[in-house]
């Protein structure tokens, strides 16, 4: 994860809503899609399944981060 991707996901962890709002969204979906090799797509949020393991794979990523891996 890049210096900018993890401030924007360390901003995106400060917020305490239970809903997204549309720029959280697709931040989600394009960070997912850059860090975990797919095509930029939004899922149907009509079951939030896939946007809920999507933020748990950015949050892990999020937590090995490593500040030298970046320089």
């Amino acid at each position: 994860m890049n210096k900018t991707d993890f401030s924007n996901w360390q901003k995106f962890r400060l917020t305490n809503g239970q809903t997204l709002k549309e720029e959280e969204f697709e931040l989600i979906c394009e960070l997912h899609a850059k860090y975990f090799n797919h095509n930029y797509y939004k899922p149907c949020t009509c079951s939030p399944k896939t946007i809920v393991k999507w933020i748990k794979n950015l949050n892990d990523l999020y937590s090995n981060y490593d500040d030298r891996e970046s320089k």
